[in-house]
């Protein structure tokens, strides 16, 4: 369920609730009593629990292979290269 930060535009009084989406949103300020309180504007947050996130998801999944390096020449296997 989604946390919502309220705030009273009387008072000042914030917190906050834990609602269902589908709840309706709450108008009386504890504090003060006022018909003020309003749902603030806020960074929504959010935690991944329990297993099957990335640490054991992808972690070993498939590497990109190395780049096969061109071989030597046969004229250069002395190290001596005329080109």
């Amino acid at each position: 369920m989604p946390i919502y930060e309220y705030r009273c535009s009387s008072c000042g009084f914030q917190k906050e609730y834990i609602q269902k989406m589908s709840d309706a949103p709450l108008t009386a300020c504890p504090e003060c009593k006022q018909e003020t309180f309003a749902k603030m504007l806020s960074a929504a947050g959010f935690q991944l629990k329990g297993s099957g996130w990335y640490q054991t998801d992808f972690k070993g999944g498939s590497k990109p292979k190395e780049e096969a390096k061109p071989a030597a020449p046969a004229c250069c296997a002395g190290g001596t290269c005329a080109g």
